[in-house]
C-alpha cells in the first residue's frame, strides 16, 4: 500500500512539473513582443494612444466651430431683431398714391449733386 502511494505521489509530482513546464512555454510565448500577444498588445496600446490625441483634436475642433457657431447665432438673432424693426415701421408709413399714366413727374437733385432738373 506504501508503495502505491509513493508511485501516486511520484506520478503527480511529474504531472505538476509537466504542467508547469508546459505553463512556462506558453508564458514565454505570450510575452515575446515580435510574433506573439506580447506584441499584440504593444500594437494596440500604440493605437490607443494615437486614437486619444485624435480625439483630443477632435474635441478642439468641436469646440472652436461650436464657439464661432454660437457667435454667428447671436448675429443673426442681433439682425433678426433689427429687420422686425424696420418692417414694423415700413407699416407705419402711408400707402403710396398710384401714378397715372400720361403724367410727367419733375424730379430734382440737391445742390451738390449738380443741380439739373429732369423729367421721368
Amino acid at each position: 500500500m506504501e508503495y502505491i502511494a509513493d508511485i501516486l505521489l511520484g506520478a503527480g509530482a511529474l504531472g505538476a512539473g509537466i504542467y508547469c513546464w508546459v505553463l512556462a512555454r506558453r508564458l514565454r510565448a505570450f510575452n515575446q513582443l515580435e510574433n506573439g500577444i506580447g506584441g499584440a498588445v504593444a500594437v494596440l496600446s500604440a493605437q490607443v494612444d494615437d486614437m486619444t490625441a485624435a480625439l483630443e483634436t477632435a474635441r478642439a475642433t468641436a469646440t472652436g466651430s461650436s464657439d464661432a457657431l454660437a457667435g454667428m447665432t447671436r448675429r443673426a438673432e442681433s439682425a433678426v431683431g433689427k429687420l422686425e424693426l424696420l418692417l414694423a415701421t415700413l407699416h407705419d408709413l402711408p400707402e403710396p398714391e398710384p401714378r397715372m399714366r400720361g403724367q410727367t413727374r419733375v424730379v430734382r437733385r440737391r445742390a451738390g449733386s449738380g443741380s439739373r432738373e429732369g423729367i421721368e
